[in-house]
């Protein structure tokens, strides 16, 4: 086992290569963030309060970081290693770390370039059971043509969107053409922004967290500029 890692449990959402991850406690659920790597990727651990059962979002670089806030919070406990999208970026540390996963999930279109074949395909709309969590996987297609959302609701019923790279605050994720940016801003106005309500929280592949309170009023610019 690696040497425990200090949490911080004064949430803020806003972490950085080699600070301290971050806890968010929800009613059934918590959350820890991490950002790993020279690209500043933010790893995620969602964890069933009842039961233990945990679920990393991405393994995206630093694996014995990753490894030690496992054993930390959730030793032996590791039901899912979820990879949002097929960018390198966020799979570095996927080889390294899914021994420690009963299993390992994708979307089919991205799973080909990742090091390690998932153990399971995802689709749009099919719930993922982690402990007694569901969170529901949300395809999005334009920042890559596989790249998934989950969609977790706490006891309280508020809405907790993890959204790889096709959704950060103010704008969508990196696309290579407008026919891709269309895609992605047709699909993210259509399963996330006319879905979920403004209460939703945001947590991206990068950077800090956002609602989508925040962002809605902005749709309209990201649509005419194009990115």
């Amino acid at each position: 086992m690696d040497q425990p890692i200090a949490i911080d449990d004064t949430y803020t959402g806003h972490v950085s290569p080699g600070s301290t991850p971050q806890r968010r406690v929800l009613p059934g659920a918590s959350i820890v963030k991490l950002s790993v790597g020279p690209m500043d990727n933010n790893a995620y651990v969602v964890q069933c309060s009842a039961t233990g059962r945990a679920l990393l979002i991405d393994a995206a670089n630093e694996a014995d970081r990753l490894t030690a806030l496992l054993d930390t919070v959730a030793p032996n406990a590791l039901d899912l290693l979820v990879t949002t999208h097929q960018h390198a970026d966020h799979w570095q540390a996927l080889a390294a770390v899914a021994p420690s996963a009963k299993s390992t999930a994708a979307h089919s279109l991205d799973a080909k370039p990742l090091p390690v074949t998932p153990d399971r395909t995802l689709t749009d709309g099919e719930v993922v059971t982690v402990g007694d969590l569901q969170l529901e996987v949300v395809h999005l297609r334009g920042h890559t043509p596989g790249s998934v959302a989950l969609a977790l609701t706490d006891g309280d019923g508020t809405v907790h969107l993890f959204t790889g790279d096709s959704l950060f605050p103010g704008g969508l994720g990196r696309t290579t053409s407008p026919e891709n940016f269309a895609s992605l801003f047709a699909d993210v106005t259509a399963k996330i922004f006319d879905r979920y309500p403004d209460s939703t929280i945001v947590y991206p592949g990068h950077g800090d967290d956002t609602t989508l309170g925040t962002e809605r009023p902005h749709l309209d610019e990201w649509k005419s500029r194009g990115w």
